[in-house]
């Protein structure tokens, strides 16, 4: 059997081996194993290939991996669901609001809003920002 078919069966072993375990380790490995199934290929002898695999396996352990590692530690973007989600959706004034009362609708719901700055006035179909919900009132501020 030639050596790069060799290199071959390892690095699909390797790779599905990956599938199972996902530690990104072994899938580097398999990529290494590929690397050097293109050096046997070519007809390096074996002392070489061997020195392509452990090279190429360094450099993904080293390189690669805490990238990986880095990115499969990091938390899921938090989500935020109820009120919390409409801070920061556009609004659209209904009825007049200013600094104690107003109608905005926000995503198809009308909301009872006042201005952020109590000194603002903002007209009837203007569009504004909701930067906070306190209680079933949005605080709205008028977009530039």
């Amino acid at each position: 059997m030639d050596d790069w078919v060799i290199w071959l069966i390892l690095a699909v072993v390797l790779g599905v081996a990956e599938i199972f375990t996902l530690t990104a380790a072994l899938g580097l490995l398999g990529g290494a194993a590929l690397i050097t199934t293109i050096a046997a290929a070519l007809g390096l002898p074996v002392p070489l290939q061997l020195v392509v695999f452990t090279l190429a396996s360094a450099a993904g352990l080293v390189l690669v991996r805490p990238i990986v590692a880095r990115h499969l530690r990091q938390p899921p973007p938090s989500q935020r669901f109820g009120v919390e989600a409409l801070v920061g959706q556009t609004a659209y004034v209904v009825t007049e609001v200013t600094g104690r009362t107003g109608r905005v609708q926000i995503g198809g719901e009308e909301w009872s809003a006042r201005a952020y700055d109590e000194t603002l006035v903002i007209p009837e179909g203007a569009t504004v920002d909701v930067l906070k919900i306190e209680g079933a009132t949005a605080l709205v501020y008028p977009r530039e």
